[in-house]
Formats: structure tokens, C-alpha cells, sequence
């Protein structure tokens, strides 16, 4: 199971069809200076829990979201009244100021059924300041009634069973305001990664397309005829390299490209890139530090056993293990996909 945190997303999407009463987002404490002290205080939900979006919060999903240790994630999105966002072929859509993207991160006692009995840890919010983005995270209380902003992160025990039935006891860490800028750097500024077309281009279990729905109700503006789109990467009908693409630019290209906090290593991940040597391919690293392992390719056609990039994903050592945030457990489907993809590329005589 690869995408444990979409049935809790839907089943959030559901809730906000709610009758209910609520002020909706505050606008001052979105765009001021100064971050709230709670996650509350920004009215994007109804409840202090956070379970039911405000009017004009919405929640999405994507295609594949990135792996941070199994947690589940619900996602949600808001743009000011009377705005929208400008639709991007390649790059996350431009929103306008007073936007807000949502994510919350939780965990069940068994990610089979993410559903039951879930908790949340943090919820991260970017939003979009007269000046620029921020990143501002908030961690949740046990009683689960609150969310309090901590710039300097936090780290919280979880035990719970993983979607393959393996019971997991590991520390979660929620990256402090300076981690955050890490994963969303772009050049000197601050970016959303994931609302991108090709992240959100799927259609939704009520046949309708998350994008025109976006488009509908004002969200995003005109839609081309032709939009791109990623494969699920559990999908094993879609080609094996699609598959091992699709993986790497939700988890690894948001650093590794050009304008990321990785763009000196010369290893540029995203979907669009087409040029072997920056794929890493017969690619030497540009610092052979511990993390290379005593290897000397990122990748190395027909052998997963000889390429840095495999290495990396299967470790959960600090300093080698990539990405180096996010995760403290290996991704056994990802770390495998990565591998079979390494394995089936033919080696050069």
C-alpha cells in the first residue's frame, strides 16, 4: 500500500460537505508578520481538531505523495475569494498572495486502516506573505485539541504497524522553520513542491478531474486541453522507468535541480529531465564523502549494487541516507522500485 494517507484525505473531503457554521480564514492573521501562535487562530478549519475544513478550504490529493515514514498526510488548499492561481506546465502554479497550502501529518495504530483511531503530529502550513512564502510548522498536542507553532521543530515516539503489517517503534521528527526552507528552496525563495499539473492530474473515485474541478470553482485558472501527468508508481501495468521517474521527482527533485539546496551535486531529478549524466547515469559524484559508500557512480547501468542512488535509498543512516529529511525508515517499495529500475537499464560495453 503506497498511498496510505489518500482515504483519510477523501474521507476529510467528505466531511467538509458538512452543514456548519464557521467564519472562515482570517486574513489578517494570514498575512501578518508575525505567525500565529496556533493553528487555530488562522480559521482554516471549523474545529480547533482540524477535521473540517472551513468554506473555501479545499482538500487534494496527489498522485503520489512523498514517503515520510508511512505517515498519512491531508492535504488542503485555500486562495482568497475572488482569486485564483495561474495554471504552470512544468512548475508548481503561481498563487496569489493570501493563499495557504495545508498539510497534516498523522498516523493510525495500523496503517492498514489508516482511518481508525488516527492522531496527528504536525500540520505544516505555506503560505503565500505580501513579501513571499513561508513555511511555518505546528505540532499537536496529545489531546489532540490544539496545534502550536514550534520554529525549532519537535520529535515525537511512534509505534504503529506499516501498511505491509510490520510492526514499526521509531522517533518522528518535525523539521524546524530552517528545514523547511531546505525542501522548498528555489534559488533565494521559498516554493510550494507539490501543487504541480503533473502531481495533480487524476481523476477523483467520482470520476470527476481534480484539475477541473480546481478550474470550476475558481481555484485555478483556464485549463490547457492538454495537461501532463505522472504514473502511480505502484502501478505496475505503467513502464518501469515512468514508475522510477515519477518516484524521484516527488521525493528527490525538490532539492535535486537546478535552482534546489542539492543543484552543486550536478544529479537533477525532475520529471522533465532528459539528460543521462544529470540523471546520474555513468554520472561520478562531485564529493565521494561517506555517503557514496566507496562507490563511484550515482548510477550504474544494469547494477543497483554498484550505484550511489541505491545506496543512499536503502540506508537509514544519518549522512547517507537520502532524502536526508523526512524519513528515519527505509521505503522498501520505493528503495526496490529504484534498484529494478537500475537493474533493467542496459549496461554499456
Amino acid at each position: 500500500m503506497w498511498r496510505a494517507g489518500l482515504s483519510l484525505t477523501l474521507a476529510v473531503m467528505l466531511a467538509a460537505c458538512r452543514a456548519g457554521t464557521d467564519t472562515g480564514p482570517d486574513m489578517d492573521v494570514i498575512l501578518s508578520e508575525t505567525p500565529a501562535t496556533s493553528l487555530a487562530a488562522y480559521g482554516l478549519f471549523e474545529d480547533a481538531g482540524a477535521d473540517h475544513p472551513s468554506t473555501g478550504v479545499i482538500a487534494y490529493d496527489l498522485i503520489n505523495p512523498l514517503f515520510t515514514d508511512h505517515a498519512a498526510k491531508y492535504r488542503f488548499v485555500f486562495v482568497p475569494e475572488g482569486q485564483s492561481a495561474q495554471y504552470r506546465t512544468r512548475d508548481a502554479f503561481a498563487f496569489p498572495v493570501g493563499s495557504v497550502l495545508v498539510k497534516t501529518f498523522a498516523y493510525a495504530p495500523d496503517m492498514r486502516r489508516p482511518e481508525t483511531a488516527a492522531w496527528k503530529l504536525e500540520t505544516r502550513l505555506l503560505i503565500h506573505k505580501q513579501k513571499g512564502w513561508v513555511a511555518l510548522p505546528y505540532v499537536w498536542n496529545a489531546e489532540q485539541t490544539e496545534a502550536v507553532y514550534t520554529p525549532i521543530g519537535a520529535k515525537r515516539p511512534v509505534e504503529t504497524i506499516s501498511p505491509d503489517g510490520v510492526q514499526l517503534s521509531f522517533t518522528y521528527a518535525v523539521p524546524n522553520a530552517n528545514q523547511c526552507k531546505t525542501c522548498h528552496q528555489s534559488g533565494h525563495d521559498i516554493k510550494p513542491i507539490g501543487p504541480k499539473a503533473r502531481n495533480l492530474n487524476h481523476a477523483l473515485p467520482d470520476g470527476s478531474g481534480q484539475l477541473e474541478n480546481w478550474a470550476a470553482g475558481n481555484i485555478l485558472n483556464a485549463l490547457p486541453e492538454d495537461m501532463p501527468g505522472v504514473p502511480l508508481v505502484s502501478d505496475e501495468t505503467a513502464p518501469l522507468a515512468d514508475r522510477a521517474r515519477a518516484y524521484l521527482d516527488i521525493n528527490c527533485a525538490h532539492c535535486h535541480k537546478p535552482d534546489g539546496s542539492a543543484s552543486n551535486s550536478g544529479l537533477w531529478l525532475e520529471w522533465n529531465e532528459t539528460v543521462p549524466i544529470r540523471l546520474g547515469i555513468n554520472k561520478h559524484p562531485t564529493a565521494a564523502g561517506r555517503g557514496s559508500g566507496d562507490l563511484i557512480y550515482i548510477i550504474r547501468p544494469g547494477a543497483p549494487e554498484a550505484s550511489i542512488l541505491a545506496h543512499r535509498l536503502a540506508s537509514t543512516e544519518a549522512g547517507i541516507a537520502m532524502p536526508e529529511l523526512g524519513r528515519s525508515l527505509e521505503h522498501d517499495e520505493g528503495s526496490a522500485l529504484i534498484s529494478q529500475w537500475i537493474a533493467a537499464m542496459e549496461a554499456e560495453e
